[in-house]
This record gives C-alpha cells, sequence and structure tokens, in this order.
C-alpha cells in the first residue's frame, strides 16, 4: 500500500452524513413499564385495553402458530374484508399497516418533500414531526382552546406550502374531540391540494352523537384518509397492526409504497377475529364511559380540573389546584406501583396536566384512592 493509499488517522472520526431532517430528531420517548419497588405495578401510562384482548383475538393468534415457515398474505384480504364487513366499507379502499403509525408514515412520504409543510393541532402525536422532518419537511402548529383543536386557527396557519394536515380525533393526551360539523368545515376550507388525514386511534371509544371517524368524507373526496389501530380498543398493541380508508386514488398511491409484508400474520389473524367480535367492543366501551363519569365526579369534587374526555384516557389539570402539582401527583401514584404519564411537550409548557389511562375496576378504584388522599393531604 502506498503512502497515498493510507487512510488519514485523524482525532476526529469521518463518518457517513446524516440526513439534516433526522439529525434534528430527539429520540421518542415512551412512558414507563416497570418501577423499581414494584414487581407487578399497574400500568396506565399508555393507553392499553382496559379489559385486555378478546379471546376471539387470541385463539386467531395461536391457530397462526403451525404456519409460521408461511408468508402473510401480502393482498391483506382476510383482515381487509372483515373490516369492510363490520364498518360497511370497500375492501379495495382499505389497507392494513405495523400499526396506523406505519400508515401516518406512508401519507406523509407519498405527499411530502423538501420544504413542504406538515400542519398539526399543539397536541399532537409525535411520530407525525417525526415523519415530516424525515423527508425534509417543515412542520406548523396551531393553538388549541381549552384542550380543543380550534379549527380556525390551524385555516389561518394554510400556505402555499401546506401538504398534509393531520387531526387526532380524539386528541391525545387531551381526549377531547372536534365535531363532524367542525371536521367537515375544516375539509371544506382547505386547498383541493392538501390531504386531510383523520387519526381515529380512540374513535371506537367515542360515544357522543356528533362525532364521525370520517369515512363518509373519504366516499366523497379524494383527499381525505381516516386511519385507525387495533392497539386500544381491541388489546392488539404487542402485534401492532392498524388500517387506513381512503379514496381508490389515494390508497392506489399508498399501495406504492407499502412492502408486500408489511402486517404479519398473527396480528391480521387477531385483528379481523378482533373486529368481528362487536359484544367485545360494546363491553368495553360501555366500561369506559361508566368509569370516565365516576373518575371525572370524583376528582373534581375534589378541585381538580378534568379534561373532559370521549377516549380511554383522562387529562388532570393542577394549574387551579393550590399546593398540588402533577408531578407529585405522580410520585404519589408511583409511590403506591401505578404508573401514571406526565405530559410534555405543547400541552405541558403552558399547563402542569397529568394523563392517566382508564384501567379495570381494581385499577381504578387504587388510582382514585391515591388521589384522594394526596389531594387532601
Amino acid at each position: 500500500m502506498s503512502e497515498s493509499d493510507k487512510k488519514p488517522m485523524d482525532d476526529a472520526l469521518i463518518r457517513p452524513q446524516i440526513v439534516p431532517g433526522v439529525a434534528q430528531l430527539a429520540l421518542y420517548k415512551m412512558g414507563k413499564s416497570q418501577l423499581d419497588d414494584h414487581a407487578a405495578p399497574i400500568k396506565l401510562s399508555s393507553n392499553e385495553s382496559a379489559l385486555g384482548t378478546p379471546p376471539a383475538a387470541v385463539a386467531a393468534f395461536t391457530s397462526v402458530k403451525d404456519h409460521l415457515h408461511r408468508y402473510p398474505d401480502g393482498a391483506q384480504a382476510e383482515l381487509r374484508g372483515a373490516i369492510a364487513d363490520v364498518y360497511k366499507l370497500d375492501p379495495e379502499r382499505i389497507i392494513c399497516g405495523n400499526g396506523s403509525e406505519e400508515l401516518i408514515g406512508f401519507v406523509i412520504r407519498c405527499f411530502m418533500a423538501d420544504g413542504d409543510e406538515l400542519l398539526l393541532s399543539e397536541n399532537y402525536f409525535p411520530i407525525c414531526r417525526n415523519y415530516a422532518l424525515s423527508v425534509g419537511g417543515q412542520v406548523v402548529t396551531a393553538p388549541e382552546t381549552h384542550f380543543v383543536t380550534n379549527v380556525d386557527a390551524l385555516l389561518e396557519r394554510v400556505s402555499p406550502r401546506t401538504r398534509i394536515v393531520i387531526l387526532a380525533n380524539p386528541n391525545n393526551p387531551t381526549g377531547t374531540y372536534v365535531s363532524a360539523t367542525e371536521i367537515r368545515r375544516l375539509h371544506q376550507e382547505l386547498p383541493a391540494d392538501v390531504v386531510l388525514l383523520l387519526d381515529g386511534a380512540y374513535a371506537e371509544y367515542v360515544s357522543v352523537d356528533d362525532f364521525d371517524a370520517g369515512a363518509s368524507l373519504v366516499d366523497q373526496h379524494d383527499n381525505v384518509i381516516m386511519t385507525r389501530s387495533f392497539s386500544k380498543m381491541y388489546g392488539l398493541a404487542g402485534l401492532r397492526i392498524g388500517w387506513g380508508y381512503g379514496s381508490q386514488w389515494l390508497i392506489d398511491a399508498l399501495q406504492r409504497i407499502r412492502v408486500p409484508f408489511n402486517a404479519n400474520a398473527a396480528a391480521m389473524a387477531a385483528a379481523a377475529a378482533a373486529v368481528r367480535d362487536r359484544g367485545w367492543v360494546e363491553r368495553a366501551k360501555a366500561h369506559n364511559t361508566r368509569w370516565l363519569q365516576t373518575i371525572t365526579e370524583t376528582l373534581t369534587g375534589l378541585g381538580l380540573q378534568v379534561v373532559p374526555s370521549v377516549a380511554n384516557f383522562y387529562l388532570l389539570v393542577f394549574d387551579e389546584c393550590p399546593g398540588k402539582t402533577a408531578k407529585a401527583a405522580a410520585s404519589a401514584l408511583e409511590q403506591q406501583g401505578i404508573i401514571p404519564r406526565p405530559v410534555g411537550g405543547a400541552a405541558g409548557t403552558e399547563h402542569d396536566v397529568l394523563r392517566i389511562t382508564v384501567g379495570n375496576d381494581e385499577e381504578n378504584d387504587a388510582v382514585l384512592k391515591v388521589l384522594r388522599a394526596y389531594l387532601i393531604s
């Protein structure tokens, strides 16, 4: 080897350059799942199913064990058919993914490029921002009003560079929702070349009359897609499976970048069984609605603000609770083996808040016992 062929041995290493958008991303911080002093803590930090997984889904999951040497159905036919049957949708316009967040990534990759803008409400799913920055996009946020997405504020921030608006409905971590009328107004006033993505990860829990997850809007327009998750209501968070529904044109675009086997066989089998178990859904929904009312009445009676929620979690606001803080409340819960989710990001900058998942009966009773003791101490 000649002297000219030798690599320089500088102190500073020469490495490949990370794409600028990726380089500015922070690592996603997940909620706690363990506590040092508790072998089996009550985990209420991730909005998981209070009742577990439907038995029919467990049976379907188990049935796949003898076929693990086979690739899953790349066409996702069984699951798409089950979703279509239950929700009365066109199966050809359904796409499934490794969680609904993968589908959100597909939309951003399809419709955003360097310098384009993604428009989000103040309290947004952080992964949306990550996807946008990774393709060289910019993120624009609109302030909320009393923890509710403000449609006027979103519309005021639409620019010629806006390519996608993502609206989580119900939203996380607030649990609040935007009415069907306001969603339609938002879409009507958006430019026709802007995609409106309605993220309905918690839609199955909503029981109010003026809510629409988005299917009717999708059926009327090419630039709307709704996404849904099997992680929450259906208790399949560990399998990572979700779905989306859009116009044929839009779904065809997403299919161009979907790898053939992005959803695994066990996840699709369990999800197909789960979505057909409507009795399970009604029981889980009734449980959630009953406990949201009990929790809200109990804690507001103790002087704590509970943001009105239609999802399977609730946001506690300590702003007007003298001498009490979300951090101290979280500590009190953790000391008793209960894991809540302290909220950072947009909400946490202006408000002192704590998010807690609706658990089973025993778990909810335990939370109320600890918070009651903390608030009256």
